[in-house]
Protein backbone atom coordinates (compact mmCIF):
# COMPACT_ATOMS: atom_id res chain seq x y z
CA UNK A 1 0.00 0.00 0.00
CA UNK A 2 0.93 3.64 -0.43
CA UNK A 3 1.42 6.48 2.11
CA UNK A 4 0.39 10.16 0.30
CA UNK A 5 2.33 12.62 3.38
CA UNK A 6 1.52 15.74 1.21
CA UNK A 7 -0.84 15.92 -1.75
CA UNK A 8 -1.73 19.60 -1.47
CA UNK A 9 -4.77 20.02 -4.58
CA UNK A 10 -4.78 16.36 -5.15
CA UNK A 11 -2.89 16.69 -8.08
CA UNK A 12 -1.38 12.80 -7.25
CA UNK A 13 -3.97 9.87 -7.72
CA UNK A 14 -3.48 7.71 -5.47
CA UNK A 15 -5.15 5.02 -7.20
CA UNK A 16 -3.13 5.41 -10.76
CA UNK A 17 0.14 6.75 -8.74
CA UNK A 18 0.17 9.56 -11.54
CA UNK A 19 0.46 12.85 -10.46
CA UNK A 20 -1.01 15.25 -13.25
CA UNK A 21 0.02 18.61 -13.68
CA UNK A 22 -2.37 21.63 -12.75
CA UNK A 23 -1.01 24.34 -14.51
CA UNK A 24 1.85 24.87 -17.69
CA UNK A 25 5.28 25.40 -15.19
CA UNK A 26 8.44 24.18 -14.65
CA UNK A 27 8.05 21.38 -11.78
CA UNK A 28 10.54 19.32 -9.59
CA UNK A 29 10.51 15.67 -8.90
CA UNK A 30 12.96 13.42 -7.34
CA UNK A 31 12.31 9.54 -6.37
CA UNK A 32 14.24 7.36 -3.61
CA UNK A 33 13.55 3.23 -4.50
CA UNK A 34 14.88 0.10 -2.67
CA UNK A 35 15.96 -3.52 -3.91
CA UNK A 36 15.17 -6.48 -2.71
CA UNK A 37 17.66 -9.19 -1.06
CA UNK A 38 19.09 -10.92 -3.89
CA UNK A 39 21.19 -10.53 -6.81
CA UNK A 40 19.39 -8.55 -9.59
CA UNK A 41 19.55 -5.02 -11.03
CA UNK A 42 16.96 -2.83 -10.84
CA UNK A 43 15.22 0.02 -13.01
CA UNK A 44 12.97 2.37 -12.15
CA UNK A 45 11.78 5.45 -14.61
CA UNK A 46 9.89 8.21 -13.95
CA UNK A 47 7.75 8.59 -17.37
CA UNK A 48 6.32 12.29 -18.17
CA UNK A 49 3.19 11.07 -20.61
CA UNK A 50 4.09 7.76 -21.19
CA UNK A 51 7.51 8.27 -22.33
CA UNK A 52 10.98 7.53 -20.16
CA UNK A 53 12.57 10.88 -19.13
CA UNK A 54 15.57 10.03 -16.60
CA UNK A 55 16.33 6.59 -14.98
CA UNK A 56 18.04 5.28 -11.70
CA UNK A 57 19.63 1.66 -11.53
CA UNK A 58 20.31 -0.49 -8.44
CA UNK A 59 23.28 -3.08 -9.37
CA UNK A 60 23.01 -6.97 -8.95
CA UNK A 61 25.62 -7.19 -5.48
CA UNK A 62 24.16 -9.56 -2.88
CA UNK A 63 23.89 -6.60 -0.36
CA UNK A 64 20.91 -6.60 2.11
CA UNK A 65 19.78 -2.73 0.88
CA UNK A 66 20.57 -0.86 -2.37
CA UNK A 67 18.96 2.37 -3.14
CA UNK A 68 18.67 4.21 -6.42
CA UNK A 69 17.69 7.88 -6.76
CA UNK A 70 17.14 10.85 -9.33
CA UNK A 71 15.69 14.23 -9.38
CA UNK A 72 14.84 16.45 -12.64
CA UNK A 73 13.17 20.16 -13.85
CA UNK A 74 10.41 19.25 -16.14
CA UNK A 75 8.72 21.90 -18.25
CA UNK A 76 4.88 20.65 -18.13
CA UNK A 77 2.00 21.84 -19.57
CA UNK A 78 -1.34 21.87 -18.18
CA UNK A 79 -2.87 17.89 -17.57
CA UNK A 80 0.51 16.58 -18.08
CA UNK A 81 0.96 13.15 -16.49
CA UNK A 82 4.11 12.21 -14.29
CA UNK A 83 4.53 8.42 -12.59
CA UNK A 84 7.42 6.19 -11.95
CA UNK A 85 7.82 2.85 -13.84
CA UNK A 86 9.73 -0.06 -12.58
CA UNK A 87 11.76 -0.67 -15.83
CA UNK A 88 12.79 -4.27 -14.47
CA UNK A 89 13.61 -6.08 -11.46
CA UNK A 90 11.76 -5.99 -8.12
CA UNK A 91 11.59 -3.45 -5.14
CA UNK A 92 11.84 -4.50 -1.11
CA UNK A 93 8.32 -4.77 -0.29
CA UNK A 94 6.91 -3.34 -3.47
CA UNK A 95 6.78 0.49 -3.30
CA UNK A 96 6.41 0.39 0.71
CA UNK A 97 9.97 1.85 0.85
CA UNK A 98 10.24 4.19 -2.05
CA UNK A 99 9.52 7.78 -2.56
CA UNK A 100 8.81 10.30 -4.96
CA UNK A 101 7.98 13.82 -4.68
CA UNK A 102 6.86 16.54 -6.75
CA UNK A 103 6.24 20.35 -6.82
CA UNK A 104 5.34 23.26 -9.17
CA UNK A 105 8.86 25.07 -8.88
CA UNK A 106 7.82 28.16 -11.10
CA UNK A 107 4.65 28.85 -12.69
CA UNK A 108 4.37 29.63 -16.61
Amino acid sequence: TYQVLVNIGNHFDLASSIFVAPRKGIYSFSFHVVKVYNRQTIQVSLMQNGYPVISAFAGDQDVTREAASNGVLLHMEREDKVHLKLERGNLMGGWKYSTFSGFLVFPL
